[in-house]
This record gives C-alpha cells, structure tokens and sequence, in this order.
C-alpha cells in the first residue's frame, strides 16, 4: 500500500493542529475545481503520482493540494499512534483550512478509504472521486485473510504485529488500526454520495483485489460511476501509461466528462 517516494523537493508548509500536531503539505494556488491527492498507508507525498498530478495541475493552472497523514512522510507523529479515524481528521482538517470551492479528491490504496469519509462529511465540495486501487474497509475486508492466527494472537499480546512488506519498509499493524476501522467501515452499506466517481484498479493488483472497486460502485449511491479495469496493473499504477491515464482521467472531470 506504498509508493514510490522522490525526496529532492522544498520544504513543506506546515499545517498546525489545535492537538498540537503538524501536517507537512504542499500546495498550488489557481482555478477551481482544485485537486486534493490522499496517499495510501505507510506512504507519503512525494510519491510519483502525486508529483504527477501536481505537475498536471501546474501546467493547467488548476489549484492543488497534497499532504503527508500524522506518522507519515514530514509530518509529526508516529505511524504507529495513527488510526483510519486520525488519518481522516488530518485530510478533514486539511481540506477545510486549505482549500477552496469545489475539489477533485484524489485517493490511492487508504488514501480511497479517506477520501471517500473525506467527501461524505463535505458532500456539497467535491466536484469529484479518484480512487487508484482504493482499499476502503482495509481493516475488516483484507488484513484479516492475510495475516494468520498467530500473529492475530500477537497483536492481541503486544497491541500490534510487525509483517514483511514487499515494498521498502515492513508494515506496522496495531490492535488501535483495527479497532478503530470498525468505527469508519464504508462497504457496508450505501455510499451518500452523489458526485462522478471514477475507479482505477490494476488486475494484477495483489495487496487490493480488482473486486473491490466493484464493490464500491455498487456501494456508492451516485449514479455516474465508472471503473477502469488495467490488464496488467499492479497496486501502485505508478507507471507512465499509468500516470497518463490518472491525469487524463482528472482532466476529464475537470471538464465534465
């Protein structure tokens, strides 16, 4: 649920919570609907596809934002402490002071989960959803059918478990993770939402099964749903056919299409 990272950039504005914490972001002033890119778990967002749509927004002059979840990336906190709830508190709270007018919402992998909670509790400012490979209910739905009884009974132990990744860094699940992923589960029953939405998803995906953005769709109450389906996609879509389709499927609803 990672993606590659480019770490020669500026130095991120920071975003100051009440609670103290720190939310490292970057962000581009211009024309409405603006652009909000939410990262996946245990990813950051200087990762290809959020420089991708960033320079995509650049060069149409469109407003952009892109910005790191407590214990990820630049931004304070340990990922460890953080839950979908946090996570989507920091992308609330981000939206909110940091954006204007109507938005495109961007999500990758967790980043589909948090800007699904993102659009329903500010419906009436999102133009649009982008999910890339989103995995909302992650918790409930996947976690559960990958890791097995023992290590289940270690985080019942020792409040988390520590599971090689195939990415850079193993991945950190906590009893907290879970727990509070019960409290914001999305596949459960309808989506209030009733903006385009369009869902990529590679089929050779094998951290979030293609069926999920079916299942989505079917969630979702909106009646203008598309889901684009990649032969030979994996998770990350990171890919320069992959990026061209991103940022053509973006341009596209900025348009209206």
């Amino acid at each position: 649920m990672s993606n590659d990272t480019i770490f020669d950039e500026p130095s991120p504005q920071i975003l100051s919570h009440a609670s103290g914490a720190s939310i490292a972001y970057h962000t581009l002033s211009g024309t409405s609907p603006g652009i909000v890119f939410m990262t996946g778990f245990m990813s950051d967002m200087t990762g290809g596809k959020a420089l991708a749509l960033e320079n995509f927004a650049r060069e149409r002059g469109q407003a952009f934002l892109r910005f790191d979840y407590q214990g990820h990336g630049q931004s304070s906190g340990k990922l460890a402490d953080g839950t979908i709830g946090l996570w989507a508190a920091d992308a609330l709270a981000a939206f909110d002071e940091l954006t204007e007018g109507p938005q495109i919402i961007v999500g990758s992998s967790m980043g589909g989960w948090i800007m699904l909670l993102t659009a329903c509790a500010r419906p009436e400012r999102v133009a649009g959803l982008v999910g890339i490979a989103a995995a909302p209910d992650f918790t409930e739905d996947l976690l559960p059918n990958e890791l097995s009884q023992e290590q289940f009974a270690e985080i019942e132990a020792n409040g988390f478990v520590v599971v090689p990744s195939e990415y850079e860094d193993d991945y950190k699940f906590t009893k907290a993770l879970f727990d509070d992923g019960r409290e914001h589960l999305m596949l459960r029953s309808e989506i209030p939402l009733d903006c385009p939405v369009r869902l990529l998803h590679g089929l050779q995906d094998t951290s979030v099964p293609w069926q999920t953005a079916l299942n989505i769709q079917e969630k979702l109450r909106s009646e203008d749903v598309e889901v684009t389906l990649i032969k030979n996609g994996d998770h990350r879509l990171s890919e320069d056919e992959d990026l061209k389709r991103l940022t053509g499927t973006a341009a596209a609803l900025i348009d209206g299409g």
